[in-house]
């Protein structure tokens, strides 16, 4: 079985997968996430800075060391979604979803027909890609049984930034108005029996994330790794200062 098979198969039994999420764009500093001895590492092409053209140099440096790559693309458009699976990704994280309708195209963007209307010839396509659709707005949460019911969604994926901007409140599960509506997305992947992933930029808030019952859980982004870790050791260069 290949890493990318394996890796749906953990996914749609809801086994904990863990990840980082990547807004650079070097070989070098996803090869070395993925090494860290993560399960997936996410090419943020919605806000990072990669592009189509760094793809099969990022997805081949992941595969490499060990990881599985994965696509945020920047919408819910087929050319998006095909043209980051034709280029090396084994899935993809598709944003803005906010209708079971939205997520029906979606899921056969990713499959080819009869399953859905995906177009061959990809030369780095993976033969059974998962489709994985963000609830990041009140909209998406009010629609969440139809989407999840949906075929071809393999799971949801939250970005608790985006829904507080449309909840109007703080992200994170410690805000009094988030905390119920995550608690209703767990909810509801649990019943539905799907996995749900949930965006995190440090571990002691993956883990808690993970403790609610998520199971695709980034635990790192390299942005805000990289700029920690600077800081801290300019802090102790400084004495603790």
């Amino acid at each position: 079985m290949s890493a990318a098979s394996d890796f749906r198969s953990r996914l749609v039994a809801r086994e904990p997968l863990y990840g980082a999420w990547s807004a650079i764009s070097s070989p070098v500093s996803v090869r070395l996430l993925a090494a860290a001895g993560l399960d997936y590492v996410v090419i943020d092409l919605q806000h990072g800075t990669a592009t189509e053209h760094d793809l099969p140099g990022l997805t081949d440096a992941i595969r490499l060391a060990g990881s599985v790559p994965v696509g945020r693309v920047r919408h819910a458009h087929p050319a998006d979604i095909g043209r980051a699976l034709d280029l090396g990704c084994a899935g993809v994280i598709v944003p803005n979803v906010n209708s079971a309708a939205q997520a029906r195209e979606a899921a056969g963007a990713c499959r080819y027909p009869p399953a859905g209307y995906r177009s061959g010839g990809g030369v780095l396509a993976t033969d059974d890609p998962f489709c994985i659709v963000m609830a990041e707005s009140a909209e998406a949460v009010a629609e969440l049984g139809a989407t999840l019911a949906t075929d071809g969604v393999d799971g949801i994926y939250v970005g608790p930034r985006d829904l507080s901007y449309s909840l109007g409140c703080q992200p994170g599960p410690d805000d009094p108005v988030q905390r119920p509506v995550l608690e209703q997305i767990w909810a509801a992947c649990a019943a539905a029996g799907k996995p749900v992933g949930v965006h995190a930029t440090e571990g002691s808030t993956a883990r808690r994330y993970q403790d609610a019952g998520c199971t695709l859980i980034t635990v790192i982004a390299d942005t805000a790794a990289l700029s920690r870790g600077v800081a801290a050791e300019v802090r102790a260069a400084h004495g603790g200062r």
